[in-house]
């Protein structure tokens, strides 16, 4: 969300951690398959930041009408992972713990929006910060905080990649081409 962070009071976070961890990816894309299927949209992947959105439908609802607390934890685990992933050069990642509060209800026909940060980018474990923000409608900017989230996650760093590793790093990578 570049030019329109949810928070922009935050400081910047660290760069990249390894190489080819740069690229960016901007604008739509389908880079988790759990969250395309619920409507999620990622809108910025980076080594830096991974951001999206999420319509809330009758499928993300719980059945009093608001956001279930289930979706915003994939979402804070899952932008995490993109992010992670980028960051340690396209490696194998493992989210290992998840804190995630919430604290206001985003409702039925509401928009969210999800920005991921890294707090520390190790070798072997690196941290993330996600916040989920619902939309103002007429404007789409970030109004209330929804849910805040720390991830926790492994690079794992043995040689042996399962063949649908390469194929996920060409999918993200001919995203951050754009």
């Amino acid at each position: 969300m570049a030019g329109d962070d949810c928070d922009s009071s935050k400081p910047k976070p660290p760069p990249p951690a390894a190489e080819g961890a740069g690229e960016v990816v901007e604008g739509p894309v389908a880079a988790d398959k759990a969250l395309h299927a619920l409507g999620f949209e990622f809108t910025r992947i980076g080594a830096r930041e991974v951001a999206g959105r999420l319509p809330v439908t009758d499928t993300c609802c719980q059945p009093f009408g608001v956001l279930n607390g289930g979706v915003s934890a994939l979402v804070a685990e899952s932008t995490a992972s993109v992010g992670a992933f980028m960051a340690s050069g396209y490696r194998r990642v493992a989210g290992v713990q998840l804190s995630i509060n919430h604290l206001r209800p985003a409702r039925l026909g509401d928009v969210v929006r999800a920005q991921a940060v890294p707090v520390q980018l190790g070798r072997s474990i690196q941290v993330w910060e996600v916040q989920i923000w619902r939309a103002d409608p007429s404007t789409g900017e970030c109004r209330d905080l929804v849910s805040t989230a720390r991830v926790t996650m492994l690079i794992i760093t043995n040689p042996s990649k399962p063949e649908e590793m390469s194929t996920h790093k060409a999918s993200i990578k001919k995203y951050a081409k754009l």
